[in-house]
């Protein structure tokens, strides 16, 4: 995946919940645009304390060379 593929899915409106799946088999769920940074080769992506929460409470970063898919995440509607 490329930083213009991701930066584009980020900027879809309205944003489509995603989960990027890595070659590894880790996978981490982007709920809200503001919670993915995109440079280059990486993403940073804020990850929160509880579902819903616009806060991270830590950060990861994946480099974009090993993002194998992103799908969209399947949200219950209530």
């Amino acid at each position: 995946m490329t930083a213009e593929d991701l930066i584009e899915l980020l900027e879809e409106r309205p944003f489509v919940p995603l989960r990027l799946r890595l070659d590894d088999g880790q996978s981490y769920e982007i709920r809200h645009p503001e919670m993915a940074i995109v440079s280059t080769t990486l993403v940073a992506i804020g990850l929160p304390r509880s579902i819903g929460s616009r806060v991270a409470e830590r950060i990861t970063h994946c480099s974009l060379a090993h993002v194998v898919e992103a799908e969209p995440l399947e949200i219950a509607r209530s």
